[in-house]
Formats: C-alpha cells, structure tokens, sequence
C-alpha cells in the first residue's frame, strides 16, 4: 500500500468502528479449536505473531516474544496467520497464501479480494463483489461458493460463519456443504473459536454462545467496538479504548489488559493490542503477565498458535 500512515491509521479505526473483522482474524479472526469442531489442521508450526506496518509491508516472527521478524511481503492490506500457514491480501486485492517455513513460496489463491481468512487446512475469500468462497484440502484444492451478499467471512474447525450485508449471521458446521443457521440479526461482526459463536450487534452489544449452534446467547459486554475469541478466552476493545479479557465460562469476570487500543487479538495463552500510537504488543500467559513490544507504526497485527 502508498497510503500515508496517518490515514492507514485513521482507516483501522473506521474499520474497528464498524465491525472490523480481526484476524484474529480471526479472525478474524484465531482460535483453540474444541473437539467437537476440529478440522484436518494444518501442519503445526511454533506460534506465530504477524504485523502490517504502515508501509504496506507484512513482517512475521515465529517461537518466542523476542525472536526475529521475517518479511513476507510489501503492499500488503491484511495478514492473515494459521497453523503454518501465512496469508496476505495485496493492495491490488490478490490473495496469496504460503505453507511451511516463513520464506517458503507463495501461492496465488484468488484475485479480487476483499478479505482472507484462513483455519487449519481451511481458506476462505470475500471477493469484491460479496461472494464468500472456501477451498479445503491442499493449496491449489476448488473452490466451492458459499454464500453471496456476504460483507464478512469467517472460519475456525469445522466451522464457516458469514455476515450478510443485511445484517444477517449465518454459521454452518461440517462439511463445505452444509446448511446454514441463522445465529443473530442486525450484526456487524461475527466470531468463531471451537464451538463458541461471538456476534457484534449494531449497537455495540457483544453476544457470545457456547456449544450448538442453536445454544443460548450470553451478553458479554456493552458498548465495544470489536469482539475476539479463542479457546476459553474472551476478548472485546470497548468504545473507551479499553481491552478486557476474560477466561473459563461465559460469565466469567472481565480483566482490563490495557487502554488507548484500536485492535485486540487473541490465540492460545497470547494477547495482542494495537495501540493508538501502532505500537503492537504481546503478552504470554496468564491474564496478568507482562507486555512485550512487538513492533510500531503498525496498522493491523495477527497471532496463531501455531496448531490453529
């Protein structure tokens, strides 16, 4: 990306403002997978935490908090981590995925992409034009189509979850064929991790069930701005700035991790916060430990277990 760093900046907020899917991400996006979801995962690899800086370039480092970063690759919008996989999304939409060790080569997956999202042997594109697709199997496996008018994907296990522009959350569970539940409306970002479900409601109200996928919903937290989930952790960046987690059941008590945020992620016993200013920090196991510094003039960070 040539985009200035004020701007990349300024765009991440807007993006968290609006239901920003992390990648977690996930994102996403990011999860410890619960048995009843498991899927083939991809080969396991040492942890891993990426960053974007605000240059466009994708740095990422494996093993512990202090080792080295490895540049994966420049112009860059999203960073996706995954067992040992890496994903990025080029500023010119192409959606490229590598296996292996960290300067092992890259595979072009889809073009015309607007997110990647990525879990064990598992990889999912949004496209431009709302079209959620998802291969499974090998890098160069078919693509099946899964849902259309889709403004975010995710993925974790056995799991496919997409929100509709409508507003809609839809989660299937099994293969790439399964039938969709509609989980919750008026949405403006899903989450998956094992076999909870996370939604984002348009009024800042954090939901999350654990089990079915016709389970009950549990409030978590008001007023936030971005949900995380992994393993028995649960992660929300509220409207103040503040991250809290919490850890065990779904009314467990919330733990202020730190302020002035802008993302929040999770994996395993790893917690990452963007900062206002794009410094990324990480910190290891318990809910008190010590925070790391990762990295600065960062627009976007990503963690993995490494087996996720």
């Amino acid at each position: 990306m040539t985009i200035g760093t004020a701007v990349r900046r300024g765009r991440t907020l807007a993006r968290a403002a609006a239901g920003r899917c992390t990648l977690a991400i996930a994102g996403g996006l990011v999860a410890v997978l619960g048995a009843a979801t498991a899927a083939p995962a991809a080969a396991a690899a040492p942890p891993r935490i990426g960053v974007l800086k605000s240059d466009g370039n994708a740095l990422v480092k494996e093993g512990g908090l202090s080792t080295n970063w490895v540049l994966e690759h420049d112009d860059v919008k999203q960073v996706v981590l995954a067992g040992d996989r890496i994903g990025v999304l080029t500023g010119g939409g192409t959606a490229l995925v590598k296996e292996g060790g960290l300067s092992t080569n890259w595979v072009t997956e889809y073009t015309g992409v607007k997110q990647l999202a990525l879990s064990g042997d598992r990889i999912g594109v949004l496209t431009g034009d709302g079209r959620a697709l998802v291969k499974e199997g090998g890098l160069s496996a078919s693509w099946v189509l899964e849902n259309t008018g889709v403004k975010q994907i995710v993925l974790a296990g056995k799991r496919i979850g997409v929100l509709k522009s409508d507003g809609t959350a839809l989660v299937k569970e099994g293969g790439l064929s399964a039938t969709w539940v509609t989980e919750n409306t008026r949405v403006r970002q899903i989450a998956l991790s094992g076999n909870r479900i996370g939604v984002l409601k348009g009024n800042g109200t954090a939901l999350v069930k654990q089990g079915g996928l016709s389970a009950t919903w549990v409030t978590q937290n008001i007023g936030v701005l971005e949900l995380a989930l992994s393993g028995n952790r649960i992660g929300v960046l509220k409207d103040d700035g503040k991250a809290l987690v919490k850890e065990g059941g779904l009314s467990a008590t919330w733990v202020l991790e730190n302020d002035n945020v802008i993302q929040i992620a999770l994996a395993g016993n790893r917690i990452g916060v963007l900062k206002g200013d794009g410094k990324a920090l990480v910190k290891e196991g318990g809910l008190s430990a010590t925070w790391v510094l990762e990295n600065d003039n960062v627009i976007q960070l990503a963690l993995s277990t490494g087996s996720d």
